[in-house]
């Protein structure tokens, strides 16, 4: 791996910068393994080492981080699609340190991801969350955001929110959240050792571009941030111009109080200090297990009045649509509205704020999908599958591994389940999507955008 020189040399006298042990480590090193489990998905009949067949390292900075020792095929894991787990880069995961140290996560929160996609933080962030709290998950660029709404319905809860926005449209909420995290577009030079192409795209001209279109993001969309509220900004770039000068900027020109952590606990994460005096965190992977990070808080010290938004009102469903639906999930304080032609069940607390959005934004996910009722049946979307709240009542039926990987390939598979018509099918007591059992076939209805493609002799 060849290293930028120019970007080398620009990082000469950057705090925790040493050039001989950064060059190495990404000559020697492959990037290490990480993975971030689903609290809400607990594995069954063993830990987390049980079902991975080798003894796991915790990240030291998140509660539910661990560093496998080799990298498996999560493409043929049916764990992996069922939402037990998250594939995430562990420096990333410090974003957990940030919101326990600096939020009150005992308090309902509404919470912004504005740069959510693929939604390893947004996974992060809503595991952390209290009972009551919103999450917004925004995605300016609508095919990740289609990957960012798959990867929020994995994880099986109902109080994320997924929105298609250039963030200049959050303006429209002034003082609107109590968190923000942007975790910034950028040059990406922090992510060298897991993907090589990014050090041919990578140029001075693309960090300037990148530190530009980061001021851009955060302006547009500060206003929506309340008085007192936390920010959290962070890129996985090494650059100064994309790090320290963005944090002299939000101190300088947004008037935001830089807030410090306390990192005593993790050795080889370097406080940095920008010109001004503002601290940020730097991980280098020849001095932390992970990749090139930086992450840095803010508190918004600015008064905004909150917007008066007009009162709207979501479209309910019929009481004999809502007789049908309300048996297939377990929590009562959900209520049944009508969204991009299905019915979607959103938590009693969130309906105002689903309302407002559904009117507002380009609201591309809420809650949870339950599906349609058609002749006073539900057909299930797959959404309801992997819900945390679908009701154990519901048929199931448990599959091999074999037939496990042929249903997420939507092949057929050799079984007989107990009963006729729509049930879910499982791995291993975990929820992987729907079939409907027929008299001489069974229907596999996992979608068709997310199946298994490629066959398991080039799983390697």
């Amino acid at each position: 791996m060849k290293l930028p020189e120019e970007l080398l040399q620009t990082l000469e006298g950057v705090e925790g910068f040493h050039r001989d042990s950064f060059v190495r480590v990404h000559e020697e090193s492959n990037a290490p393994t990480s993975i971030r489990l689903n609290a809400a998905k607990p594995f069954a009949g063993g830990d987390a080492a049980t079902v991975f067949g080798q003894q796991l390292q915790p990240v030291p900075w998140a509660k539910t981080g661990f560093y496998l020792p080799q990298r498996p095929s999560f493409t043929f894991d049916p764990l992996f699609h069922a939402g037990c787990y998250y594939v995430q880069e562990a420096s990333s995961m410090f974003l957990e340190q940030a919101l326990t140290q600096l939020a009150d996560l005992s308090a309902p929160l509404k919470v912004l991801d504005l740069c959510a996609a693929p939604g390893g933080k947004s996974t992060h962030i809503q595991s952390l969350l209290s009972a009551g709290s919103l999450l917004v998950s925004n995605e300016v660029i609508k095919q990740r955001s289609l990957v960012l709404t798959d990867n929020i319905i994995r994880w099986g809860c109902s109080n994320v929110f997924v929105t298609n926005n250039d963030p200049k449209v959050f303006a429209k909420l002034p003082a609107y959240f109590d968190v923000m995290v942007v975790d910034a577009p950028c040059s990406g030079s922090g992510l060298f050792r897991k993907d090589a192409e990014a050090i041919e795209e990578w140029s001075l001209h693309n960090v300037a571009l990148c530190s530009q279109r980061q001021q851009r993001i955060l302006a547009d969309a500060l206003t929506a941030l309340k008085q007192d509220g936390l920010l959290i900004y962070s890129t996985c770039s090494y650059s100064t111009e994309e790090d320290e000068a963005i944090m002299d900027w939000l101190v300088q020109d947004m008037q935001l109080e830089n807030l410090p952590l306390n990192v005593e606990a993790f050795p080889g994460i370097v406080t940095t200090t920008s010109a001004n005096g503002a601290v940020g965190y730097r991980f280098y992977p020849d001095k932390i297990k992970g990749e090139g990070f930086f992450i840095s808080c803010f508190r918004k010290t600015g008064h905004e009045n909150p917007g008066k938004q007009k009162p709207a009102k979501p479209e309910t469903i019929s009481a004999k649509e809502k007789k049908v639906v309300e048996t297939w999930l377990q929590k009562a304080d959900l209520h049944y509205v009508r969204f991009r032609n299905e019915i979607s069940a959103i938590p009693v607390d969130l309906l105002p704020d689903f309302a407002l959005f559904q009117a507002m934004f380009g609201l591309q996910y809420a809650g949870i999908s339950v599906g349609e009722v058609l002749k006073e049946k539900l057909v299930p979307h797959h959404a309801l599958a992997q819900s945390t709240q679908l009701s154990p009542q519901v048929p199931a039926t448990e599959l091999s591994y074999e037939n496990a990987i042929k249903y997420l390939q939507r092949q057929e598979m050799t079984v007989e389940p107990a009963t006729a018509g729509w049930q879910v099918v499982r791995y291993a007591s975990q929820n992987l999507g729907w079939i409907n059992a027929l008299k001489n076939r069974i229907n596999n209805y996992y979608p068709k955008e997310i199946r298994i493609l490629k066959a398991r002799n080039d799983s390697a």
